[in-house]
Protein backbone atom coordinates (compact mmCIF):
# COMPACT_ATOMS: atom_id res chain seq x y z
CA UNK A 1 0.00 0.00 0.00
CA UNK A 2 1.44 3.50 -0.79
CA UNK A 3 2.22 6.00 1.87
CA UNK A 4 -0.56 8.23 0.85
CA UNK A 5 -2.88 5.76 0.71
CA UNK A 6 -1.94 4.45 4.35
CA UNK A 7 -1.95 8.42 5.72
CA UNK A 8 -5.28 8.67 3.98
CA UNK A 9 -7.13 5.43 6.09
CA UNK A 10 -5.12 6.74 8.99
CA UNK A 11 -7.26 9.97 8.91
CA UNK A 12 -10.96 8.39 8.13
CA UNK A 13 -10.03 6.16 11.35
CA UNK A 14 -11.90 8.78 13.81
CA UNK A 15 -14.80 9.60 11.59
CA UNK A 16 -15.48 5.44 11.13
CA UNK A 17 -15.18 4.87 14.52
CA UNK A 18 -17.44 7.93 15.54
CA UNK A 19 -19.91 7.20 12.97
CA UNK A 20 -20.36 3.62 13.88
CA UNK A 21 -20.25 4.53 17.83
CA UNK A 22 -23.31 7.02 16.83
CA UNK A 23 -24.77 4.32 14.88
CA UNK A 24 -24.81 1.34 17.71
CA UNK A 25 -25.57 3.85 20.32
CA UNK A 26 -28.91 4.61 18.38
CA UNK A 27 -29.68 0.60 17.91
CA UNK A 28 -29.16 0.61 21.43
CA UNK A 29 -31.62 2.92 22.67
CA UNK A 30 -34.42 1.92 19.81
CA UNK A 31 -34.37 -1.50 20.79
CA UNK A 32 -34.51 -1.01 24.67
CA UNK A 33 -38.27 -1.63 26.56
CA UNK A 34 -37.67 0.09 29.64
CA UNK A 35 -34.83 3.59 30.12
CA UNK A 36 -32.80 3.39 33.09
CA UNK A 37 -31.48 6.39 34.54
CA UNK A 38 -27.74 4.93 34.34
CA UNK A 39 -28.39 4.37 30.55
CA UNK A 40 -29.18 7.39 29.90
CA UNK A 41 -26.24 8.58 31.29
CA UNK A 42 -24.30 6.22 29.73
CA UNK A 43 -25.91 7.24 25.81
CA UNK A 44 -25.26 11.21 26.31
CA UNK A 45 -21.67 10.13 27.48
CA UNK A 46 -21.51 7.82 24.15
CA UNK A 47 -22.68 10.42 21.99
CA UNK A 48 -20.11 12.89 23.50
CA UNK A 49 -17.60 10.62 22.64
CA UNK A 50 -18.50 9.93 19.38
CA UNK A 51 -19.45 13.82 18.37
CA UNK A 52 -15.72 14.50 19.46
CA UNK A 53 -14.21 12.02 17.38
CA UNK A 54 -15.84 12.97 14.18
CA UNK A 55 -15.19 16.18 14.77
CA UNK A 56 -11.16 15.48 15.51
CA UNK A 57 -11.56 13.35 12.26
CA UNK A 58 -13.08 15.94 10.36
CA UNK A 59 -10.15 18.56 11.47
CA UNK A 60 -7.59 16.02 10.31
CA UNK A 61 -8.95 16.08 7.38
CA UNK A 62 -8.50 19.71 7.32
CA UNK A 63 -4.87 19.83 9.04
CA UNK A 64 -3.56 16.75 7.38
CA UNK A 65 -3.02 17.64 3.70
CA UNK A 66 -2.73 14.80 1.19
CA UNK A 67 0.65 13.58 0.00
CA UNK A 68 0.83 14.99 -3.97
CA UNK A 69 -0.45 11.86 -6.37
CA UNK A 70 1.99 10.65 -8.84
CA UNK A 71 2.07 10.71 -12.54
CA UNK A 72 3.13 8.77 -14.85
CA UNK A 73 5.88 10.19 -17.08
CA UNK A 74 5.15 10.40 -21.06
CA UNK A 75 8.84 9.52 -22.33
CA UNK A 76 10.93 6.26 -22.95
CA UNK A 77 13.08 4.52 -20.72
CA UNK A 78 16.94 4.69 -21.75
CA UNK A 79 20.73 4.34 -20.81
CA UNK A 80 23.02 6.32 -22.46
CA UNK A 81 26.89 6.99 -21.32
CA UNK A 82 28.88 8.85 -23.34
CA UNK A 83 31.11 5.86 -24.97
CA UNK A 84 34.92 7.68 -25.25
CA UNK A 85 34.78 7.71 -21.12
CA UNK A 86 37.18 5.45 -19.41
CA UNK A 87 35.01 2.11 -18.09
CA UNK A 88 36.51 2.90 -14.60
CA UNK A 89 34.29 6.16 -14.57
CA UNK A 90 31.32 4.48 -17.05
CA UNK A 91 30.82 2.29 -13.70
CA UNK A 92 30.85 5.44 -11.37
CA UNK A 93 28.41 7.32 -13.58
CA UNK A 94 26.20 3.75 -14.00
CA UNK A 95 26.43 3.32 -9.87
CA UNK A 96 25.17 6.74 -9.15
CA UNK A 97 22.38 7.01 -11.06
CA UNK A 98 21.32 3.50 -10.12
CA UNK A 99 21.23 4.07 -6.67
CA UNK A 100 19.49 7.54 -7.15
CA UNK A 101 16.92 5.89 -9.12
CA UNK A 102 16.31 3.46 -6.80
CA UNK A 103 16.58 5.09 -3.11
CA UNK A 104 14.78 8.23 -4.14
CA UNK A 105 11.90 9.30 -6.15
CA UNK A 106 13.78 10.26 -9.19
CA UNK A 107 12.92 8.78 -12.68
CA UNK A 108 15.34 10.68 -15.14
CA UNK A 109 18.73 11.38 -14.47
CA UNK A 110 20.83 13.47 -16.70
CA UNK A 111 24.59 13.87 -15.94
CA UNK A 112 25.99 17.13 -18.03
CA UNK A 113 29.73 18.19 -18.44
CA UNK A 114 32.17 20.38 -20.02
CA UNK A 115 28.65 21.20 -22.32
CA UNK A 116 28.32 17.65 -22.81
CA UNK A 117 26.00 14.87 -21.62
CA UNK A 118 27.69 12.01 -20.51
CA UNK A 119 24.63 9.96 -19.09
CA UNK A 120 20.63 10.11 -19.69
CA UNK A 121 18.84 7.21 -17.23
CA UNK A 122 15.46 6.37 -16.47
CA UNK A 123 12.65 8.52 -18.42
CA UNK A 124 13.24 10.70 -20.60
CA UNK A 125 12.57 13.01 -23.03
CA UNK A 126 12.53 12.74 -27.12
CA UNK A 127 14.79 15.57 -27.00
CA UNK A 128 18.86 14.15 -26.35
CA UNK A 129 20.98 17.35 -26.18
CA UNK A 130 21.03 19.64 -23.31
CA UNK A 131 21.19 23.52 -23.94
CA UNK A 132 21.51 25.53 -20.74
CA UNK A 133 18.53 27.86 -20.05
CA UNK A 134 18.30 30.54 -17.45
CA UNK A 135 18.15 27.91 -14.62
CA UNK A 136 21.06 25.24 -15.20
CA UNK A 137 23.55 28.81 -16.21
CA UNK A 138 23.05 29.66 -12.47
CA UNK A 139 23.74 26.02 -11.51
CA UNK A 140 26.52 26.12 -13.41
CA UNK A 141 28.01 29.90 -12.75
CA UNK A 142 26.83 30.05 -9.22
CA UNK A 143 27.74 26.74 -7.83
CA UNK A 144 24.45 26.57 -5.70
CA UNK A 145 21.63 23.88 -5.87
CA UNK A 146 18.21 24.83 -7.79
CA UNK A 147 15.47 22.44 -6.29
CA UNK A 148 11.90 23.24 -8.44
CA UNK A 149 9.35 21.33 -5.85
CA UNK A 150 6.55 21.98 -9.05
CA UNK A 151 7.98 22.18 -12.21
CA UNK A 152 4.72 22.83 -13.96
CA UNK A 153 4.74 26.35 -11.87
CA UNK A 154 7.86 27.90 -12.92
CA UNK A 155 8.01 29.52 -16.34
CA UNK A 156 11.36 28.76 -17.17
CA UNK A 157 10.33 24.85 -17.38
CA UNK A 158 10.58 24.78 -21.12
CA UNK A 159 14.40 24.73 -20.56
CA UNK A 160 14.18 20.87 -19.73
CA UNK A 161 12.84 19.86 -22.69
CA UNK A 162 15.17 17.07 -22.21
CA UNK A 163 13.40 15.66 -19.25
CA UNK A 164 9.53 14.39 -19.56
CA UNK A 165 7.40 16.98 -20.73
CA UNK A 166 5.23 16.20 -17.44
CA UNK A 167 8.17 16.09 -15.18
CA UNK A 168 6.62 17.33 -11.43
CA UNK A 169 9.73 18.43 -9.82
CA UNK A 170 13.59 18.77 -10.78
CA UNK A 171 16.91 18.97 -8.59
CA UNK A 172 19.90 20.61 -10.28
CA UNK A 173 22.66 19.78 -8.57
CA UNK A 174 26.45 21.17 -9.08
CA UNK A 175 28.74 18.08 -9.78
CA UNK A 176 31.94 20.36 -9.40
CA UNK A 177 33.24 23.49 -11.50
CA UNK A 178 31.70 22.53 -15.01
CA UNK A 179 29.24 19.78 -14.67
CA UNK A 180 25.70 19.48 -12.99
CA UNK A 181 23.20 16.43 -12.03
CA UNK A 182 19.64 16.75 -13.29
CA UNK A 183 17.08 14.67 -11.45
CA UNK A 184 13.69 14.70 -12.44
CA UNK A 185 10.50 13.22 -9.81
CA UNK A 186 7.16 12.37 -11.20
CA UNK A 187 6.11 13.84 -8.05
CA UNK A 188 6.06 17.42 -7.12
CA UNK A 189 7.14 18.27 -3.11
CA UNK A 190 8.84 14.63 -3.38
CA UNK A 191 11.99 15.11 -2.37
CA UNK A 192 13.38 15.60 1.30
CA UNK A 193 16.01 17.39 3.31
CA UNK A 194 17.71 14.26 3.99
CA UNK A 195 17.31 13.19 0.00
CA UNK A 196 19.04 16.78 -0.74
CA UNK A 197 21.67 16.29 1.18
CA UNK A 198 22.76 12.58 0.24
CA UNK A 199 22.25 13.80 -3.21
CA UNK A 200 24.99 16.67 -2.88
CA UNK A 201 27.36 13.42 -1.50
CA UNK A 202 26.52 11.57 -4.54
CA UNK A 203 27.39 14.93 -7.05
CA UNK A 204 30.39 15.78 -5.33
CA UNK A 205 31.97 11.90 -5.31
CA UNK A 206 31.24 12.01 -8.93
CA UNK A 207 33.15 15.72 -9.52
CA UNK A 208 35.67 14.33 -7.47
CA UNK A 209 36.06 11.29 -9.37
CA UNK A 210 35.99 13.39 -12.70
CA UNK A 211 38.27 15.77 -11.85
CA UNK A 212 41.01 13.04 -10.91
CA UNK A 213 40.51 11.26 -14.37
CA UNK A 214 41.08 15.13 -15.90
CA UNK A 215 44.30 15.50 -14.23
CA UNK A 216 45.68 12.61 -14.83
CA UNK A 217 44.55 11.48 -18.19
CA UNK A 218 45.20 13.50 -21.36
CA UNK A 219 42.70 11.13 -23.60
CA UNK A 220 40.05 12.34 -21.00
CA UNK A 221 40.51 15.81 -21.30
CA UNK A 222 40.26 15.58 -25.13
CA UNK A 223 36.99 13.68 -25.01
CA UNK A 224 35.89 16.51 -22.63
CA UNK A 225 37.06 19.20 -24.94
Amino acid sequence: MAKSDANRILRLIPLFAGSLGGILLLVNRLTTNELLNSQARSDALGVILCAVLILVGLIWQEIQPRSPDAVELIGEKEFFLESSLPDVLKTELAWASHLLLTNTVTKSVVIYHSSQVLLRRGILGPNKDVNPGAILSRVLKQGKPVYLVNLSLYPGKFEFDYLPENTQGVICQPMGKDGVLILGANVPRSYTKQDEIWIEGIADKLAQTMESFSNSNSNYNKNLS
